[in-house]
């Protein structure tokens, strides 16, 4: 290894061992044994008989240590990898948010160890771990890359490893809020798996939900690990160590329940999951560097690597003007309009808010909401596009999109939506709340993973479970300003998810010759018009039939009411006449485009309903 490569690796140890120490800080009560920041009771060394001074200054001391480990760093960058541009403000960056780190220590102090301050602070604290990480495993392989190799796998594992670091904020928020002694059972609560959620609770109710969640997600991160072809064993061994530390670390967890939250448990199961994170973290790096180094991609056909390396440069955009619209339309922008009218209506009906009550911190919390939003579907439909590249240049309808048109390069396009999602992620996570956060998070892995990847090119079902991704909208709106999912917000949820198949299979019946020729199996395709159009009007009718459920557990008025039953008649008439006209195909596709143009309105129309009816029946008591 190089000199570099030591102290990074050095660097990331050090780094690992001061969030175990933090964890120590806090479990001992020892956050305010020095009182004044940088000295400790005015002086450099602390008072001799005070062992939580000894603690926190033991803290502090190897947080400067670590300054000087990353400024080093940054030195070496500039001496031995100065032509490694990437590496070099790599580095800078990490002396950035070491300092960060250290004003918001300082802040944490003045504070009081307040629970925003201290779960900032582990937030930073993971995210100069993972930079490290990143900083090791880039080092590692050659300056130039030039692979193609196909990025699938490094996606489902940074999904994972975002989730990983969702959950160690939800711990910290638990800790933050006081609540780990809510429930004196495990893995139960109060004898039961889904207690009632309140203010006293919720906080550490969401952390083991989230927790069940998380690792199913990282043990399919592990199996995904060993179907992915080529096998490499860094890759295997990465995940497989998380894998196995998770139910372990989840273990801890218990452990901390069951003997009344004992120093060790707590410092134990910090670690651990600062571990995984920094497993998770250099099995994204590692992958995506093992891709971009593999001298083929077994995965993918030759003429679609020829088109990825060629990048045809005559087609790439020539202004910066044309590069910002190639990466706008990454994102599909008339499909997030859709999905954000879902969202403010749910904000509106969870708070029955009325204009003119807390506006400035309820219009800011939309605002935050939606560009959070916002960017997490862009996120999402960005990994798409990167991923439905190939077919998209057999489609007409998306062979104009930039990756079809060779307008954005492959690579930076994945990346592209990567950071997006970590924008978005953290933009929800400090604006709005956790909860939130984590369904944004949910709903681009949902739509990545279990749509994209798995489902939407091995079966005909794939728009209605892969819909469950554009349905978490409301739900986001409704945890943002609750904190919570209720049972409206589920409710919410279904409706859109059961009117998502017949507004989707209504393009699908249009463009079916399109599907047909990328060998994508939709419905239209694989079973044929008439069962399309059964199967869109079977749909319709449970899409209205939630619609009236709602009106009666969400306690709407009349106003809703009428919209729902006026705009769901129109809807089943026209499923109705579609699901008529099923033999023939000239008139089926008549009737799909009109269907499907009537979706986006009775869904845009329907949720106005939500939020005005809100709002009348509320201002009328």
């Amino acid at each position: 290894m190089t000199r570099f490569q030591k102290l990074a690796a050095v660097t990331v140890v050090t780094t690992i061992l001061l969030v175990t120490i933090g964890v120590i800080v806090r479990a001992t009560g020892s956050g305010l044994g020095c009182p004044d920041w940088p000295l400790c009771h005015g002086q450099v060394l602390p008072p001799l008989d005070d062992a939580k001074a000894w603690i926190e200054w033991v803290h502090r001391t190897i947080a400067v240590i670590i300054g000087f480990e990353v400024i080093g760093l940054a030195v070496l960058a500039f001496v031995d990898l100065r032509s490694r541009r990437v590496l070099l403000g790599a580095t800078v960056v990490s002396v950035l948010l070491v300092g960060f780190q250290a004003w918001l220590g300082k802040e944490t102090v003045r504070l009081g160890n307040s629970g925003e301050s201290v779960t900032a602070h582990l937030a930073s604290a993971m995210a100069l771990v993972g930079l490290l990480v990143w900083i090791l495993a880039r080092s590692l392989y050659p300056a130039r890359l030039n692979g193609t190799g196909s990025q699938r796998f490094t996606l489902v594992a940074a999904l994972g490893a975002g989730s990983v670091f969702a959950l160690l904020l939800f711990g910290s928020q638990v800790t933050a809020t006081s609540q780990w002694y809510v429930f004196p059972d495990w893995p139960l609560m109060n004898g039961s798996l889904f207690p009632a959620l309140t203010e006293a609770n919720s906080a550490h109710v969401l952390h083991r939900w989230v927790a069940v969640i998380v690792g199913l997600i990282v043990a399919a991160v592990f199996v995904a690990a060993l179907r992915r072809r080529p096998r490499t064993r860094p890759i295997i061994r990465l995940a497989a160590i998380a894998a196995i530390l998770f139910p372990i670390q989840a273990v801890i967890g218990g452990l901390q329940i069951l003997t009344g939250l004992s120093g060790w448990t707590q410092t134990l199961h910090l670690a651990t999951g600062a571990v995984i994170w920094a497993l998770l973290v250099a099995l994204v790096a590692v992958s995506y560097l093992e891709a971009r180094t593999a001298p083929e991609d077994v995965e993918a056909d030759a003429g679609r690597r020829e088109r990825d390396v060629a990048d045809s440069r005559a087609g790439s955009p020539r202004t910066t003007k044309d590069t910002v619209r190639a990466y706008i339309a990454l994102t599909k922008p008339r499909i997030i309009e859709l999905l954000l009218v879902t969202t403010v209506p749910a904000m509106v009906l969870a708070t029955r808010f009325v204009p003119g009550v807390q506006l400035g911190h309820w219009a800011w919390l939309t605002v935050w909401t939606l560009v959070g939003g916002t960017l997490a579907a862009g996120s999402a439909n960005a990994i798409n596009c990167y991923l439905d590249r190939d077919i998209d240049e057999l489609m007409t309808r998306t062979r104009r999109r930039p990756l079809p048109a060779h307008q954005v390069d492959p690579d930076r396009a994945v990346v592209f939506g990567l950071v997006l999602g970590v924008v978005a992620f953290a933009v929800l996570a400090f604006f709005v709340n956790l909860l939130a956060a984590f369904l944004g998070l949910l709903a681009i892995a949902f739509y990545v993973v279990v749509y994209t990847i798995l489902l939407k090119r091995s079966t005909p079902q794939n728009i209605v479970i892969g819909g469950a991704a554009g349905a978490l909208p409301p739900v986001i709106g409704w945890a943002a300003v609750t904190g919570n999912v209720g049972i409206p917000a589920i409710l919410l949820f279904a409706l859109v998810f059961y009117w998502t198949p017949p507004h989707f299979w209504a393009l699908s019946l249009r463009i079916r010759k399109d599907y047909a020729a990328a060998g994508v199996p939709m419905l239209p395709v694989v079973r044929g018009i008439p069962e399309t159009t059964r199967q869109i009007g079977l749909y319709a009718v449970l899409m209205v039939a939630i619609s009236l459920v709602l009106f009666a557990v969400a306690r709407m008025g009349p106003i809703y009411l009428v919209a729902a039953v006026v705009l769901g008649g129109l809807f089943l008439r026209q499923a109705y006449g579609l699901w008529r006209r099923g033999d023939s195909e000239e008139e089926s596709t008549a009737g799909a485009i009109r269907l499907y143009r009537y979706s986006i309105s009775y869904l845009t129309l329907l949720f106005a309903a939500i939020a005005i009816d809100a709002i009348v029946m509320t201002a009328l008591g």
